[in-house]
């Protein structure tokens, strides 16, 4: 194990399961300190975001969940903001929200394809832009942000996610 992500602080975006959580855990066992972000909930209604910060902790990392909707640019602020109040700093953004609306673009609603496109394009903007003043001021940092196949070379019924994780 490297050093490269010890005692940093790092968001990663929804990391409330799936790849995210596993992205959130790796940069934790390697030393992070990380704001799990996700806004989604459990099938009995917990918070993922919670869960998957609880398991950070319980395996002795550090974490702290955040449920802000990245679609929504102050509750991007706020989210920096608690991982600024709580570590003095961010160091990384991981950008690996997702929201799949499967459906044929001629069947697809309107609101179907912009809840898409908020989270996965909207959202990486909001984020990147929301720690790019501090990434400058310290002279440091890194972003990431994830892309799919499905935005690379397309997939059926997924013109929206497409769209975005291009």
């Amino acid at each position: 194990m490297t050093d490269v992500l010890k005692e940093k602080v790092v968001i990663v975006t929804g990391a409330g399961r799936g790849v995210g959580r596993c992205l959130a855990e790796e940069a934790a066992r390697q030393g992070a300190r990380v704001v799990v972000n996700d806004v989604g909930k459990d099938d009995d209604g917990s918070p993922t975001a919670e869960l998957a910060a609880a398991g950070i902790r319980d395996a002795g990392g550090e974490a702290i969940a955040s449920q802000h909707n990245i679609a929504d640019r102050a509750a991007v602020e706020d989210m920096v903001k608690l991982a600024v109040d709580n570590w003095g700093t961010v160091h990384g953004l991981v950008n690996n929200a997702g929201i799949l609306r499967d459906r044929i673009f001629h069947k697809m609603t309107e609101e179907e394809w912009d809840q898409s496109l908020l989270v996965n394009l909207k959202g990486s903007f909001n984020t990147a832009r929301a720690v790019a003043q501090l990434f400058k001021e310290q002279e440091s940092g890194a972003m990431v942000h994830l892309t799919s196949t499905s935005g690379l070379i397309g997939n059926f019924g997924q013109a929206n996610y497409s769209a975005g994780k291009m």
